[in-house]
C-alpha cells in the first residue's frame, strides 16, 4: 500500500496535475547599470509570489487611500513620498508566500570583467538564469517578468533565459519571460526599493555617497528592522529573504549554447 502511494507521489508531473502544480510569478529588477565609479555594485533582485494578486490589491489600497500614483522607485523618493513607500514595504513583510532574493557583484572585479565582459547586461542576463535556478521548486513552473532595461539591439534575453532554464532542468521550468516597462508594475517597482537599498548601503559604507539622503535611509532602516539585521551590506537569509553577495572564488555556471550575447555568435533556439 505504501509502495503504491510513494510510487504515485514521485512520478512526473503532467499537465493533469495541475492542481499539484504552481506557478510562482517573478519580479525582477535590476540597480548599478551606470558607470563603475558612481556605481560600482550591480545588484539584481526578484520578488516571487504564487498569487500576486493579494500583494497588489493592498498596494492598490494604499494608493487609492493617499492618492499616491507615481512610480515608486528608489532613486525617485522624497519627503512626499516615503510615508506611503514605508506602509508598502510593511505589507510586503506582512503578506504570506511572498519570497525576495537578490545577487551582488562588485563590477571592480576581475570576474565582472572577464566572465562578463565587464557588460552589466551580460551580467543580467546570467545572474537571472542563477537567480531562477536557485528558487526553482520541483513542481513550479515559472513565470518571469523582468523589468525593460536597455539592452543590445539583437539580444534575446526572454528567450535565452526561458530557453536555458527549461533545458537545464530537462522539462517546462519557464513559461515565459517577458520585459516590462516598470512604471506598468508595482512589484516590479517594489523590486526596486529593496535591490536600491542594498546597492544605497553598500556605497554608504564605501564612502562613495558622501551626503546621505535622509528620506532614503528611512527606507534601508525600516528593511533592516523588518529583517531584523544591522546592515544590508552581508549575506542575510531566512525563510522569506535571500541577500547574496558574490564571493571572490565563486563562479556562476550559467554558460550553455543557447547563449546569445552580440559578442558571442552563437544562435538561440526559438520556442
Amino acid at each position: 500500500m505504501l509502495d503504491k502511494f510513494f510510487k504515485k507521489d514521485n512520478r512526473k508531473l503532467t499537465l493533469a496535475d495541475y492542481k499539484k502544480i504552481w506557478t510562482p510569478f517573478c519580479f525582477l529588477d535590476e540597480s548599478g547599470t551606470l558607470g563603475v565609479k558612481d556605481q560600482p555594485y550591480f545588484t539584481v533582485g526578484m520578488i516571487k509570489c504564487s498569487q500576486p494578486y493579494f500583494l497588489q490589491q493592498k498596494i492598490r489600497y494604499i494608493r487609492e487611500k493617499n492618492n499616491f500614483w507615481w512610480e515608486f522607485k528608489f532613486n525617485g523618493l522624497n519627503q512626499a513620498k516615503i510615508k506611503t513607500v514605508l506602509e508598502v514595504l510593511d505589507i510586503l513583510f506582512n503578506t504570506r508566500s511572498i519570497h525576495f532574493s537578490s545577487y551582488t557583484i562588485d563590477k571592480r572585479n576581475d570576474y565582472f570583467k572577464k566572465e562578463f565582459n565587464n557588460d552589466s547586461f551580460v551580467a543580467y542576463e546570467q545572474i537571472t538564469k542563477h537567480l531562477l535556478e536557485g528558487n526553482l521548486r520541483k513542481n513550479e513552473v515559472l513565470i518571469v517578468l523582468a523589468d525593460n532595461v536597455v539592452s543590445p539591439k539583437r539580444n534575446r534575453f526572454e528567450l535565452n533565459v526561458k530557453n536555458h532554464i527549461n533545458n537545464k532542468f530537462k522539462r517546462l521550468a519557464v513559461a515565459g519571460v517577458c520585459r516590462l516597462n516598470s512604471q506598468t508594475n508595482d512589484l516590479l517597482q517594489l523590486a526596486d526599493l529593496l535591490i536600491g537599498s542594498v546597492n544605497y548601503e553598500l556605497l554608504l559604507k564605501e564612502k562613495i555617497i558622501t551626503t546621505a539622503s535622509k528620506n532614503k535611509g528611512k527606507l534601508v532602516d525600516k528593511f533592516k528592522e523588518n529583517l531584523g539585521v544591522d546592515t544590508l551590506t552581508n549575506d542575510f537569509r531566512n525563510y522569506a529573504f535571500n541577500i547574496r553577495y558574490h564571493k571572490d572564488d565563486e563562479k556562476i555556471e550559467c554558460n550553455d549554447d543557447l547563449d546569445n550575447f552580440p559578442s558571442q555568435k552563437k544562435k538561440a533556439i526559438d520556442r
